[in-house]
């Protein structure tokens, strides 16, 4: 689940890290072990996923699965979030809530952010899954959001700025626009976080920026890296259930998340299969 802004003050205090959580190796161990329960999560909604499913359906899946490991899906009830997993379909950008009466069809995209609590640490991650026949151009869409997350994860290294990973999801995410002769928008408003006892904590992670800049990356750490592209402009307006966000000119949206923690050996993705 993505960071918000939350104001100027928010996203300032956010951005300095003033209180960013360390972790020991065990602990980390136990971030892996919570981040591979989501990856098992997602590859069973990415399992279910077809025309005619619901989102709810999606839903009530990826529930189960988080249950039956002995864990408790992160989202349910955070801040009143109704769902285990976060379904935004098509223009929707993030945190769709999943709906019994939105079924998929053929040709929709859908991203699915998940996030699981296993003894006390938090995984959190989100892909976006192609439903039937889709288009190239959506195809390509989602490609590069990929591209921008893995160039996001190769920029977590120790001794680097924040602003390193939001510079190189920034610089992959135009590549591949010019590689596919379009302009993809980068949503501001949103962008990674920090995760450990808590889903969401310091720092605030955007997905544009220059280099250099902010808290310095150290051993420990460990970031939600989810870039968040639109086919047109990235602007976003908010719901009115006051949680699902969708692009103002209706274009269609991506969005790809690892829990990345920060090692003496460079990055470690914690949210990969076991």
């Amino acid at each position: 689940m993505t960071g918000g802004r939350g104001g100027v003050r928010g996203l300032i205090a956010r951005w300095r890290g003033r209180d960013i959580e360390l972790k020991t190796p065990g602990e980390l161990e136990a971030m892996r072990a919570a981040g591979g329960l989501v990856a098992r999560t997602l590859a069973a909604v990415v399992k279910e996923t077809r025309p005619g499913v619901s989102t709810a359906d999606l839903d009530a899946v990826a529930e189960q699965t988080i249950r039956e490991a002995g864990a408790v899906p992160s989202f349910l009830g955070y801040h009143g979030y109704p769902a285990s997993i976060c379904a935004s379909v098509n223009e929707q950008i993030v945190h769709g809530i999943p709906n019994p009466a939105r079924v998929l069809a053929d040709g929709d995209l859908i991203s699915v952010d998940c996030g699981a609590i296993l003894e006390g640490w938090h995984g959190d991650a989100a892909v976006t899954i192609p439903v039937g026949s889709v288009r190239a151009a959506d195809l390509a869409l989602s490609a590069a959001c990929e591209a921008a997350l893995h160039a996001g994860i190769a920029a977590v290294q120790p001794g680097g700025r924040l602003s390193d990973i939001s510079h190189a999801v920034q610089r992959a995410a135009e590549a591949a626009g010019e590689q596919d002769g379009v302009q993809y928008g980068i949503v501001a408003e949103y962008g990674g976080h920090g995760i450990g006892t808590s889903m969401h904590m310091d720092p605030f992670l955007p997905n544009f920026g220059e280099p250099g800049q902010g808290p310095r990356l150290v051993p420990g750490m460990a970031l939600a890296v989810e870039p968040m592209l639109t086919a047109g402009d990235p602007e976003t307006r908010e719901l009115e259930d006051g949680w699902t966000v969708v692009t103002a000119d209706g274009s269609r949206a991506v969005h790809w998340e690892h829990s990345v923690a920060i090692t003496d050996d460079g990055p470690r993705v914690l949210t990969l299969p076991l």
